[in-house]
């Protein structure tokens, strides 16, 4: 170490310290303060250290909602995961020259924004969008009946939407973990006559793990917190657990009761956290 350079990397290491207890350890011990508190007037919270808040979010109808995002979430993932592996697979046997092509394509979503995306999404699945326009005309040149789909304001949209944001969240661990595939196991596994399902079940899949895993957690748990694409895409009975906390402190300014869903949503996070690191301890103590 070169003279002078320890008090550079002290520094350097309290500034990140400093920079998250600041803007995210402080906003979050202020938003579990005021989860125990009681809602007074229009906008007054008096912090009374009770636990009535959490023992409200725990009734059926927020249970419910929970339990409902938790499916949407996991749906999500699933259906991530069916796509995204193909398309990493894709990526990663393909020849040299086009991967940098492709994974381009892969994150070329992430250079436009969100909400301008989800708006692109409702010009598709509207009633007059690009999809009823694309059966309506198929169905007319084969003289097949057709009436218009209601695609929009439903669960289906909200799953076409949070696996349109979500998909390239899954593919990239996926070609990550791939990419360093010993391809002479699968050259080995075609030599002894297994088929191109047989090695994908025996051979791919146990090495992908590590990306399944990774993969599922950066989509389920975006996915359960998600707001914009529910409240866009979705109808009345589509409401996520984030909508309904999003109502809480702007539409009836009831913070604590807000700030108890928020928690509640973030120890269902981290419980997700928990699995993901369990399920990386396990080999290695192995």
């Amino acid at each position: 170490m070169k003279p002078g350079t320890g008090p550079l990397l002290r520094v350097a290491g309290v500034v990140p310290g400093l920079w998250l207890a600041g803007f995210f350890l402080l906003p979050l011990a202020f938003v579990w303060i005021l989860s125990f508190g009681e809602k007074q007037g229009l906008v007054a919270v008096d912090i009374v250290w009770t636990a009535d808040n959490y023992l409200r979010a725990l009734d059926p109808l927020y249970l419910g909602i929970l339990a409902k995002s938790l499916w949407i979430a996991a749906l999500t993932t699933v259906i991530c995961l069916a796509t995204g592996l193909p398309v990493a697979l894709g990526i990663v046997f393909a020849p040299p020259r086009w991967r940098p092509l492709l994974l381009l394509l892969v994150i070329l979503p992430f250079w436009t924004n969100l909400l301008i995306r989800t708006y692109a999404l409702i010009a598709v699945l509207r009633t007059r969008g690009h999809v009823n326009a694309t059966l309506g005309w198929a169905s007319e040149l084969f003289g097949l009946p057709f009436e218009p789909l209601s695609l929009l304001y439903t669960n289906t949209a909200v799953v076409a939407g949070l696996v349109y944001v979500h998909l390239p969240f899954m593919v990239l661990p996926l070609y990550a973990t791939l990419h360093r595939l010993d391809r002479s196991l699968v050259e080995a596994a075609a030599d002894l006559g297994a088929g191109h399902l047989r090695v994908c079940i025996t051979i791919i899949l146990p090495l992908a793990v590590p990306g399944i895993v990774s993969g599922s957690l950066l989509v389920f748990v975006p996915a359960l917190g998600s707001y914009l694409t529910p409240d866009l895409l979705g109808g009345p009975d589509s409401q996520m657990i984030a909508n309904v906390i999003e109502r809480q402190f702007k539409s009836a300014n009831d913070w604590p009761f807000g700030s108890a869903l928020s928690f509640l949503l973030m120890y269902v996070t981290f419980g997700a956290l928990a699995l993901r690191s369990l399920s990386v301890r396990r080999p290695a103590a192995r």
